[in-house]
């Protein structure tokens, strides 16, 4: 991976460019089929790797609606085109919200994917309702810390679990209960739940079907669950980049109901080493571009 100049992005119909602020990436993105070929699976190497994005419009192609030059926006892009650790990008509008004034563009890169796949998780698969319980495995994380925070928003009530370190995070962050994955039988401490959402998988996605009250749902964003309850839904999903949930997940950010947590700040030539060695704090890696 290196740091140099690339052809400026082309717009086909249904696209915009965004003049790139400050953008996000997933550490194992790179080990995804659909980072390396396009949607008819021609390699398209060599790549641009990112997925989030906040920045302004600059460009609007011929067909495309709902945005204009020079407004704010922030998305999620696709996963088989050059991605947003650039200067620009194109982008598919339909997969772009616009940002808020007063919300920063470093906020609004590490908002994306950790917001979209807490939300589909719980409201599109999980079918949350209010009073319910809720079970968030890798509540530490960036997705399990949107979840715990949607969840506790939406009226449920939150079980976070994860390392011990990651304790007084995830209750300060809205969570009732902690539960300590590393403890031999930490399902006794969550006695019967409504809905599980996994994001750590192994051991603790295949043992939280016992947990689940008859009914009740396991979500998994790690892996297909392979233990599935007796008398409930258990699912695997991907998260999909779309305007109209990106849209809720930015309203409630904008009036305070759940934050997303950055880690380090880089540059566009420390992305490299960005990819290569963990930031050591808890939160999104955000790349700010100049």
């Amino acid at each position: 991976m290196v740091a140099e100049e690339a052809p400026y992005p082309y717009a086909g119909q249904g696209d915009v460019v965004v003049k790139v602020r400050a953008a996000c990436f997933t550490p194992g993105e790179l080990t995804w089929p659909a980072s390396w070929v396009d949607r008819g699976g021609r390699e398209r190497a060599p790549v641009v790797p990112g997925h989030e994005v906040s920045g302004e419009v600059a460009e609007v192609s011929v067909g495309t609606t709902g945005l204009s030059v020079g407004q704010r926006v922030v998305g999620l892009t696709d996963w088989n085109r050059d991605g947003t650790l650039a200067e620009y990008v194109a982008v598919e509008a339909r997969n772009l919200a616009p940002l808020p004034a007063g919300m920063d563009h470093v906020h609004g890169a590490a908002l994306p994917m950790p917001g979209l796949t807490a939300w589909q998780g719980l409201f599109v698969h999980g079918r949350i309702e209010t009073g319910q319980s809720v079970l968030v495995h890798g509540a530490g994380g960036g997705v399990g810390m949107a979840a715990t925070q949607l969840a506790r928003d939406a009226g449920a009530r939150v079980l976070g679990s994860g390392r011990a370190k990651s304790r007084e995070r995830v209750l300060e962050l809205g969570a009732e209960e902690f539960v300590d994955l590393e403890q031999p039988a930490w399902e006794e401490a969550v006695g019967l739940v409504d809905l599980v959402f996994d994001a750590v998988g192994g051991t603790v996605l295949d043992r939280s079907a016992a947990v689940l009250r008859p009914g009740g749902t396991l979500i998994s964003i790690s892996r297909p669950p392979t233990v599935r309850p007796e008398d409930g839904r258990a699912l695997y999903f991907i998260v999909e980049p779309g305007r109209d949930h990106l849209a809720q997940v930015v309203d409630r950010y904008r009036k305070g109901r759940w934050r997303p947590l950055v880690g380090s700040v880089r540059t566009l030539p420390e992305v490299p080493d960005a990819f290569r060695t963990k930031s050591g704090t808890a939160g999104k890696t955000v790349v700010a571009v100049a």
